[in-house]
């Protein structure tokens, strides 16, 4: 790497320490073949956040990771933070996968790797701690110089995860932010987009532009998505709307208030029944799906025919073994306030893959539960079926107490994914969505057909009436 520096640098750079050395000659060997858009803006220049939006396989994980210890080791004594969706991908992506931070940094520059707690600590005093964006309110106390956001579009929590960070970013003399993410229309990365020129900075690439590192077949695999839109957002990297033209859309969902009219907290309403539903995964690896939960509570609303309310929602990489205790204690929490809190009457599980075991295991426990059979419709004729229920506003989704006619941080995920079917990258909680509607119909909780043609107070109602005939009469 030497012959890539003049003659005084070169010499400056054998003056250095053996460690400092190490270090560079790592980064310089990085910035050698790393792509424009992997190579962040000088911490010179006057920004805070700098936003890289690229496809899948870019290369994104290999940038935030490599810029966050770069940024660590020469600022010593600082302290770097890695957040990511997940205590897995904090683990296995953004620390030990082979993009991560031990695959970047020299082995000689870790004094220790504490893999319990996620942190690593440099020779030079400096200190990287990863934390879940799903456990956000960890980062009340932790401050930091610097930090890593990756796949940032995809925390479950986007919002309170993100501010959590910003107010522990207060250390240096301008602390910043590396943001790599699979683009998504969410709110703040549109507002991160608008910031551009601003105190963002934002790079973009496409899957493409890293190819030459990808496995071949990988290209082959890319192709039957082209001219969806879910190829331009993972492809591509574009900012698409996932929800525009979809058979659901926001607009056919209503709020419940998160306050009263004179600012107090809203609570639940009474509910007269509650249905836990969950689609199950084939297993708990990553790749596949994840085991979706949603809860709904039955309620009457002041003038309105019987309606629903989702009350909770998670979706997680469970097997079997580990499902079931969760499940379990899912059913025995309450929701509502005070005597008239109330737990939930029944457990709607696809008879399918790991919900085959469950439901057994369910029944053996004395539990309520039904097993959900979708016959022969597929997911999107069940969605259409469900549609009219949720387009009559019977479904009711909590609005965010600090986003007003926003919804929750924690059903966002939710919403996001059943406007955006089929091009959502998962399913799971549009099938828990459709089967529990499905079931609730059938059980005349949400009957949505139409009303008579008559009305009891229309004068002319009596022309209308079917006759009463005594069927004994002669």
């Amino acid at each position: 790497m030497l012959d890539l520096l003049d003659a005084e640098t070169a010499k400056e750079f054998m003056a250095r320490p053996e460690l400092d050395r190490l270090a560079h000659i790592k980064h310089l060997e990085w910035v050698a073949k790393a792509h424009p858009y992997q190579i962040p803006p000088d911490l010179e220049q006057d920004y805070t956040v700098w936003l890289l939006l690229a496809g899948r396989g870019a290369g994104k994980s290999h940038a935030g990771s490599h810029a966050l210890w770069w940024w660590c080791w020469t600022h010593p004594n600082s302290r770097g933070l890695v957040l990511a969706p997940t205590s897995s991908d904090v683990k296995f992506t953004c620390f030990e996968g082979v993009s991560g931070l031990l695959a970047n940094i020299p082995r000689e520059l870790v004094v220790n790797y504490n893999k319990q707690d996620h942190v690593i600590e440099l020779a030079n005093g400096s200190t990287i701690r990863g934390i879940s964006a799903d456990s956000y309110e960890r980062l009340r106390g932790p401050q930091f110089h610097f930090a890593w956001c990756d796949e940032l579009a995809a925390f479950q929590y986007l919002q309170d995860a993100w501010d959590m960070m910003m107010f522990g970013l207060r250390l240096g003399e301008r602390p910043r932010v590396i943001a790599t993410t699979t683009p998504k229309p969410k709110d703040l990365i549109l507002d991160l987009v608008g910031r551009e020129g601003d105190d963002v900075v934002v790079d973009r690439a496409s899957t493409y532009a890293n190819m030459d590192n990808l496995a071949p077949s990988f290209a082959k695999q890319l192709e039957q998505y082209r001219g969806t839109k879910l190829f331009e957002q993972e492809v591509m990297g574009s900012l698409v709307d996932l929800e525009d033209g979809k058979v659901v859309n926001r607009s056919m969902f209503k709020l419940w208030p998160a306050f009263t009219t004179d600012g107090h907290p809203n609570p639940f309403p009474d509910f007269e029944f509650i249905v836990m539903s969950l689609d199950c995964a084939f297993s708990e690896k990553t790749h596949n799906d994840p085991t979706a939960c949603t809860v709904w509570g039955v309620f009457k609303p002041l003038d309105a025919p019987m309606s629903v309310l989702l009350i909770d929602a998670w979706a997680e990489h469970l097997s079997f073994p580990d499902l079931k205790p969760r499940v379990i204690e899912e059913f025995y929490t309450s929701y509502g306030e005070g005597k008239k809190a109330k737990k939930p009457d029944l457990m709607v599980i696809e008879d399918k893959a790991a919900g085959i075991s469950l439901i057994q295991e369910l029944a053996r426990a004395g539990l309520p539960c039904r097993a959900y059979n979708p016959g022969r419709a597929d997911k999107m004729q069940r969605l259409q079926i469900s549609a009219a229920i949720i387009a009559a506003g019977r479904v009711w989704l909590p609005e965010s107490e600090s986003r007003p006619n926003m919804v929750k941080s924690w059903a966002e995920g939710f919403l996001s994914q059943i406007c955006s079917f089929p091009d959502s990258a998962h399913d799971d909680y549009v099938d828990t969505t459709t089967q529990v509607l499905r079931i609730l119909k059938d059980m005349s909780w949400l009957d949505i057909d139409p009303p008579p043609l008559y009305d009891d107070d229309d004068d002319y109602a009596d022309d209308y009436k079917p006759k009463r005939v005594n069927p004994y009469a002669a």
